[in-house]
């Protein structure tokens, strides 16, 4: 069995759900120690007790990322309990759906809050600890929208693409205290998050996406993530063909992205 995840300290945010849950799982036979953040306690509780993880090994920490002021004294909180944070993993986030237009811009702060600032916030307050240790990692869950922009995701788009510029920075900045910033962008992974993504007045969504639908299942998608994990991975995209397509012609030809965007918008 592989070893590195054997006994970490592992924070993850986004839990209780979706790729979150299926990170909880799929950890689990490593016997990490692992502390598990959303902000329902109770799925919190039902998916740790789901993992098969000893009580001693799991630390349940409700938070809520858009309360970016609380996240040095839950460090803390984290810090007294294990002594020290092996890996975060910046899973927590809400989706979008909703014309830019039809959007109240409380929803688009909201949106920019919890995927952006609050991951900083949270990222910002376990750095002290993994620069005094000279070690840890960081892996920012991403999105393939912050990439290549697509309709009716305007600040969910800029959000993923500000957290990427962000850690690209970062990892700059911590190379010389040997911490590791990986980013991980998902395309359509078949999880909830089209149900609860954020409509224009705030309201969500309440249904399920056809691409979501048809995405990847979290436990496909979370096995590649654990071994880019493994391997500290700069930076990996995890999606299907399509989305992936999306990516390589904005590479190639921006201007085509842009007509092929058009076209999607249109129908």
């Amino acid at each position: 069995m592989d070893t590195y995840f054997k006994d970490k300290v592992i924070w993850l945010t986004g839990a209780s759900s979706g790729i979150g849950e299926a990170l909880v799982y799929a950890l689990a036979p490593f016997a990490p120690r692992m502390v598990l953040s959303s902000r329902k306690a109770a799925e919190l509780q039902r998916v740790a007790k789901r993992s098969g993880l000893p009580e001693t090994h799991y630390l349940i920490l409700p938070l809520d990322l858009a309360d970016d002021q609380k996240m040095p004294d839950l460090a803390r909180q984290v810090l007294d309990h294990f002594g020290r944070i092996d890996i975060l993993i910046n899973n927590g986030g809400i989706s979008q759906r909703g014309a830019a237009i039809d959007t109240d811009i409380s929803v688009d702060k909201k949106i920019m809050d919890v995927n952006f600032t609050g991951t900083v916030a949270l990222t910002k307050a376990v750095l002290p600890g993994m620069i005094a240790a000279r070690s840890g990692q960081i892996v920012t869950v991403g999105s393939v929208a912050g990439v290549v922009s697509t309709p009716k995701r305007t600040s969910y788009a800029a959000a993923k693409a500000a957290l990427i510029a962000y850690m690209d920075a970062l990892r700059a900045e911590m190379h010389p205290y040997g911490l590791h910033i990986g980013m991980i962008n998902p395309g359509y992974v078949r999880t909830n998050i089209s149900i609860n993504a954020l409509m224009g007045d705030g309201s969500p969504q309440g249904t399920m996406d056809q691409l979501t639908d048809k995405g990847l299942s979290p436990e496909k998608a979370v096995k590649k993530m654990l071994r880019a994990i493994r391997r500290r991975k700069d930076q990996v995209y995890i999606a299907g063909t399509r989305e992936m397509l999306g990516v390589y012609i904005k590479k190639i030809s921006p201007a085509l992205l842009r007509i092929i965007v058009r076209k999607v918008n249109a129908t």
